[in-house]
């Protein structure tokens, strides 16, 4: 039966999963998070205990091979292309979801929240913030960006050195090879992990509390999935690749990100499905998605400050001018990138986009409430741009592995991991 069940495709695994977790959640209420909340949190804490080991490994290794072939710079350059376009084209599917539903009108009275101030920091902070003064520290904070930064200086310098670093390679190689056996062991616990979390927050929230603003949940969830299905779906068509082939394989990574609600617990699942199921090159993928996960925010970033500025100026009955449109996109579109690497983006992008509209902050305080079930719909709109984007790239580069993205071939895993990552 054990056999049977790790046989199964991880999406379906998952999938069962989540429909306990549902169940679980309306039964035993408010209990939930007693009952079921530890499994999640101890499977969040597996994962986040591999995310830096699997960044500096991978993001080293990567560095070097992919310097070695002389194409770092023009494949970081059509990333960050893609990154900026797909985010253009999210703010524009916010606005017009918001105006679409029209979330804030006919609202009053709703109860204010408590918001904890947040500090924007300035461009010119984030980018001397990317450089670590300790790697060590950086490691131990888990910030991500700091240890890409330092992980990429170290896998030029193997290169520059050349012969005489052979072995140290080697060994950054084999440690890579450690942690993605430890990372498959690992995301195997995933169907648990979403059982639990899942059970929390259907317990914790209830039908009752999310009424009030069921507009707003409403617009967001509908503007997350046309971005998803139309937006990152014609993209596909235009590059000659297979809609449902791509979803099928992402498909782990989205249903992780719902779960978790957090971009860096599905690197791991993103990194993994991007090269085992979509064919992206690791060298590359390994690059590309760490950087996504914390740059790549068409959820956090895009849509739902577009979204929320919206239900905020009607609620307060405000019109929106076409500058403060403007001013939205140019915000949403640029500030997830002048953001990156600080904690609680989707806060600080929306305290951002207000700050630049003119539109009053307390307006925060009367959403924050629902901001765990709005988190996980647009954490896996993050997480399916954070995939596609290495595979758009790959396909224009000629780089992309057809016959593992078409499903020729199930895995690059060698025969004897079968059991652990079969049929997925």
């Amino acid at each position: 039966m054990l056999q049977s069940w790790f046989t199964r495709p991880l999406w379906q695994r998952v999938a069962v999963g989540f429909a306990l977790g549902i169940i679980a959640g309306v039964l035993a209420g408010e209990q939930a998070a007693v009952w079921f909340k530890p499994l999640g949190d101890i499977y969040l804490n597996l994962v986040r205990m591999i995310v830096i080991p699997l960044v500096f490994f991978t993001i080293t290794s990567s560095v070097a091979k992919l310097a070695e072939a002389g194409n770092v710079a023009r494949l970081g350059l059509r990333t960050l292309f893609w990154f900026v376009a797909t985010s253009a084209i999210a703010v524009l599917v916010g606005i017009a979801f918001g105006h679409l539903i029209d979330p804030g009108l006919g609202l009053s009275n709703l109860p204010l929240g408590e918001v904890k101030p947040r500090t924007i920091p300035t461009p010119l902070e984030v980018l001397i913030g990317i450089v670590p003064t300790n790697p060590i520290k950086a490691m131990a904070d888990t910030n991500v960006l700091q240890v890409l930064f330092f992980s990429g200086i170290v896998g030029a310098a193997l290169v520059s050195l050349g012969e005489k670093t052979a072995g140290i390679r080697g060994l950054v190689d084999q440690g890579a090879t450690l942690v993605f056996r430890i990372t498959r062991w690992v995301l195997q616990l995933t169907p648990i992990g979403t059982f639990g979390l899942i059970a929390w927050v259907v317990g914790r929230y209830g039908l009752s509390s999310l009424l009030p603003l069921g507009k707003f949940i409403a617009a967001m969830y509908l503007a997350c999935l046309f971005h998803i299905i139309v937006v990152y779906g014609g993209l596909l068509k235009l590059h000659g690749l297979k809609v449902g082939r791509f979803f099928r394989g992402a498909a782990p990574a989205m249903q992780m990100a719902f779960a978790t609600s957090s971009s860096l617990a599905t690197l791991p699942m993103s990194l993994r499905v991007a090269v085992e199921k979509l064919g992206v090159p690791q060298s590359y993928a390994s690059f590309a998605v760490p950087l996504g996960a914390n740059v790549k925010m068409d959820g956090c970033g895009a849509i739902y400050p577009a979204i929320a500025s919206i239900f905020i100026a009607q609620y307060f009955g405000l019109d929106l001018t076409v500058t403060q449109y403007v001013l939205i996109g140019l915000t949403a579109v640029l500030g997830s990138l002048g953001t990156a690497g600080v904690p609680g983006t989707s806060i600080v992008m929306l305290t951002l986009t207000l700050s630049t509209a003119g539109l009053p902050l307390e307006g925060i305080g009367y959403i924050v409430a629902i901001d765990r079930v709005v988190d996980m719909m647009r954490t896996m709109t993050n997480v399916t741009g954070q995939v596609l984007v290495p595979v758009l790239v790959a396909k224009e580069e000629g780089v992309l592995d057809q016959a593992v993205y078409d499903g020729a071939i199930e895995t690059r895993t060698p025969a004897r991991e079968t059991v652990l990552v079969a049929a997925e």
